[in-house]
């Protein structure tokens, strides 16, 4: 998946919904909502007009500098970096990646679970954490206890990510299939359902990704370039 990290820099710009006017929070539950206006003081802009840069991350209150400084020093944040750094040296897959999903599914509360039953910090469900556990996890422990401990929901989570990347080939996509599943995807020729909350959470989880290798990899971001197909 690293050989896409440079590739985000105009893919929000190339999507047909960017221009559209979504609003959107995501709830302590982990629960993203949804609406074409702001309901109530809790929906911030998720997909703004050409030139309305609101200077936030969809779904959190706090502009997102500061949220960028939140992940830099949050004790929740900082308590699991090992294990992000070790799940995305095992799986190939991006430590920003890996955190922006995190802060979108959970905000770092490793104890959410949503009215579907995903578990902790990635949101994982009992099915996928069986499919992506190796037969030695998947003995050692029962399914809830593995997806409530931070580094096996995590290590679980990226393993998820990674081969949703390798068999759908565009992280835009794999992160498509995560929230509405793989059969939704593939019912749409491999492309991105026109499901506009699963567009706004692709959406949500790039832009923070974004932003963190802005951050971060400043000398690799400055020069992007988007391949499609």
């Amino acid at each position: 998946m690293r050989r896409w990290a440079t590739a985000l820099a105009v893919m929000l710009l190339a999507s047909p919904v960017a221009h559209a006017e979504l609003w959107g929070f995501v709830d302590g539950a982990g629960t993203a909502h949804f609406a074409h206006r702001p309901v109530d003081s809790r929906y911030l802009p998720v997909l703004r007009q050409p030139g309305d840069d609101a200077g936030r991350v969809p779904g959190k209150t706090m502009p997102r500098g500061s949220l960028l400084t939140w992940l830099e020093f949050a004790p929740e944040v900082k308590a699991v970096q090992p294990w992000v750094r070790e799940a995305a040296a095992s799986t190939g897959v991006d430590a920003e990646l890996l955190q922006a999903l995190i802060v979108v599914e959970s905000g770092y509360q490793a104890d959410t679970v949503s009215p579907r039953g995903a578990v902790g910090l990635m949101q994982i469900t009992p099915a996928a954490a069986d499919r992506y556990a190796t037969r030695a996890e998947a003995r050692a422990r029962p399914v809830d206890e593995r997806l409530r401990d931070p580094r096996s929901n995590i290590l679980l989570g990226a393993r998820m990510l990674a081969d949703l990347s390798r068999r759908f080939g565009a992280v835009d996509v794999a992160l498509a299939a995560w929230n509405a599943g793989e059969g939704h995807v593939r019912r749409h020729g491999g492309r991105m359902p026109p499901f506009a909350e699963t567009r706004a959470h692709v959406h949500m989880v790039l832009e923070l990704y974004w932003a963190l290798l802005q951050q971060r990899q400043q000398a690799r971001a400055q020069s992007v370039r988007m391949i499609r197909p």
